[in-house]
């Protein structure tokens, strides 16, 4: 077994992956320090998290992750603070663009003048594929994008890995793993996407049904965590076997689906405000699935199916939802009350 690293860097603490991470790695035997490096201070849901563990939080952006790696001797980077979607509150897609491209090629300058490091995890995606009509039934970690994305998010995930194949040439003595997850879903897992996909009525595009996958939040931890106090070099998808299709994540929901024309949901995407962006009216149209076989045989770990993460995700989130078991059942019983009436009435 690879030996663990001593002092471990997570960044993007402020959010719920990167301070549950953090959290667990410092209650791992032979991890003696791990700081926790965010621009921002943690969110409300994830303080007790940190406070709770012996994680020390250093509230400082990209640029100061240089000294903290060079003054404690940081053996291993989690890089978790790659944004999926723009926060307004935060500075929009300028802000998004900063944290996820500008802020990572800094933190791989850090890491490349670093002597102690040793191990290096990148969080991406698996909307480095792109999505297109020219897509492949399944991806598989050696497949190139068959088009250029027009997601800024997705974008920004070619400009990480790219970065990230630089360090690897520049630091080969470094363990470097990129894992490309698939939309996180679970009872705690909170995204753009899942909030999209819990609305009452879920706008999507008319005549389209794409099939979906999805990794559930707690086997992704698994993994990433596996990264760090193993040794596993190279790229791996990290989703949950099997597929559900938008139109049956959105029965399974209690959700109605609302089908609109491509180019309207586009206008809205255009804007920066609305609910969906490019990257979603992508997967809207186009799906995307990925093979895990690189990852189950290396890790010796398999995530939970999409099928079933996503039963366990409507389980925790029936609130708002039009159409539930229990409605249908009282449907049920509604009607067949109705026929037992129309038939005593005919007798």
């Amino acid at each position: 077994m690879a030996t663990r690293p001593e002092v471990v860097l997570v960044t993007g603490v402020s959010r719920f992956l990167g301070a549950r991470i953090a959290a667990t790695l410092a209650t791992r035997t032979g991890v003696g320090r791990v700081i926790g490096l965010d621009s921002f201070p943690p969110q409300p849901e994830v303080e007790h998290l940190l406070a709770d563990s012996s994680v020390e939080v250093v509230q400082a952006d990209l640029r100061a992750s240089g000294e903290v790696i060079a003054d404690l001797g940081v053996e291993a980077v989690v890089h978790l603070a790659v944004v999926s979607s723009p926060d307004q509150a935060r500075g929009g897609r300028a802000a998004m663009k900063e944290q996820n491209v500008i802020g990572t090629m800094q933190l791989l300058a850090a890491c490349q003048q670093a002597a102690s490091l040793r191990r290096l995890v990148v969080r991406s995606s698996t909307a480095a594929y792109g999505a297109s009509f020219r897509d492949p039934a399944v991806f598989t970690e050696d497949t190139e994008p068959r088009e250029v994305p027009r997601g800024g998010y997705a974008r920004d995930i070619l400009d990480i890995e790219s970065y990230v194949r630089g360090f690897r040439r520049r630091r080969p003595d470094v363990t470097a793993t990129v894992l490309r997850f698939a939309p996180f879903i679970g009872a705690s897992a909170e995204t753009a996407l899942l909030r999209y996909l819990t609305r009452p009525t879920v706008p999507t595009v008319l005549g389209r049904d794409p099939r979906m996958q999805f990794v559930h939040v707690d086997d992704a931890l698994e993994i990433i965590e596996r990264s760090v106090l193993e040794s596993h070099p190279g790229t791996f998808n990290v989703a949950g076997a099997g597929v559900v299709t938008l139109s049956q994540a959105i029965r399974r929901a209690g959700r109605i689906a609302l089908p609109i024309v491509e180019q309207a949901l586009a206008v809205s995407a255009a804007t920066g405000r609305g609910l969906i962006s490019n990257d979603q009216i992508d997967l809207f149209v186009h799906g995307r699935v990925v093979d895990t076989t690189r990852l189950v045989r290396e890790f010796g770990f398999t995530p939970r199916s999409t099928p079933d993460a996503f039963a366990d995700f409507v389980r925790t989130h029936q609130t708002g939802a039009l159409v539930t078991p229990e409605r249908l059942a009282a449907a049920e019983r509604s009607f067949l009350d109705m026929i037992q009436r129309v038939r005593a009435e005919v007798r």
